[in-house]
């Protein structure tokens, strides 16, 4: 079998066969910690966009799950991905670079959007696949035999996408099919069933990582992860906080707190305007004439949606 893009998968599966697979997490990481859930099946199939919980955590025609990493170099040290379920490999590609893909790059692909991959047939019809995985990392062949939570390569940035992630399609009868709601098109909320094996909760956003620095940071720098700083000198030319977000709503707040061996050193809200993937914001102050006091600072980022808090992280700072 040769592996096809993300958009020949089929439509969505209304009521899945009795006797589907469950299924565990396809990916060696925890998930809220060191991986994320970036975007879900899209369950509107009038061109616009929300996912299994009526939320917005998809994009129109998105048919699967992304399991995401919080920076480039979480990929580059490598993180794999994992047989959800037990069966025979169907197909896989390898030797795709690992890059983000500019619009004008999206034709040169000719159909392999899904990047390095791989096909598992389960039984009865079942199938997953398994999409941008790193380049030279896929492990299985095909008519290989393969155990649940068996590594089959590594999270990777080929193909059709703009962060590092693993896409994860499930298919009934070459139907698509969400596991988080496996017997309902169209519709969201409400209780529905799901195909893991353990529950997986919802996040409906998020922060991906926060950090110090001594101005505000390229974005690029941040996806990297190469942005944050653990300690800076007193003589630094500011102090500043950043955080990276994912799955924003126009009216959410994302807040700053600097406090510092003699007190509240910034504060901050910034209202955000737009839904947004991924994002980030990053504020603070000058240094002061003399410089830093020497000692320890902590940086709080909180993110707040109608007026509810969705999530908060504390960072730790040396000033020497």
């Amino acid at each position: 079998m040769r592996l096809t893009g993300i958009a020949l998968l089929g439509a969505l599966a209304a009521f899945p066969a009795a006797g589907a697979p469950l299924f565990s997490l396809p990916v060696d990481c925890e998930l809220g910690e060191t991986c994320f859930i970036q975007n879900y099946v899209d369950q509107d199939s009038s061109g616009g966009t929300r996912d299994h919980t009526c939320g917005g955590l998809t994009y129109d025609g998105h048919k699967g799950t992304d399991f995401a990493l919080p920076t480039s170099k979480a990929m580059a040290e490598g993180v794999n991905v994992l047989a959800a379920a037990g069966g025979v490999v169907l197909g896989v590609r390898d030797g795709m670079r690992d890059q983000i893909i500019r619009t004008e790059d999206i034709p040169k692909l000719n159909g392999r959007d899904c990047g390095n991959g791989v096909a598992i047939d389960h039984g009865d019809g079942w199938v997953t696949q398994y999409c941008h995985m790193k380049r030279n990392t896929v492990s299985v062949a095909t008519g290989d035999q393969v155990k649940r939570g068996q590594p089959l390569g590594e999270i990777g940035l080929s193909g059709r996408t703009q962060f590092p992630h693993l896409h994860i399609s499930v298919r009934h009868n070459d139907q698509v099919v969400d596991p988080f709601s496996a017997d309902t098109l169209g519709t969201c909320g409400g209780a529905h069933s799901s195909l893991w094996a353990e529950p997986i909760s919802y996040v409906a956003g998020g922060l991906i990582r926060i950090g110090f620095e001594v101005g505000i940071p390229e974005y690029d720098r941040v996806k990297d992860g190469m942005a944050g700083r653990e300690r800076i000198p007193a003589q630094a030319k500011a102090l500043v906080l950043f955080g990276h977000a994912f799955g924003s709503r126009p009216g959410d707040q994302m807040s700053f707190t600097i406090n510092g061996p003699q007190g509240a050193v910034y504060t901050q809200t910034m209202l955000l305007d737009r839904a947004q993937a991924q994002y980030f914001r990053a504020g603070g102050r000058r240094t002061p004439q003399g410089g830093w006091p020497k000692g320890t600072y902590t940086g709080e980022v909180l993110l707040k949606r109608d007026g509810a808090i969705l999530d908060q992280s504390t960072t730790i700072l040396t000033i020497e």
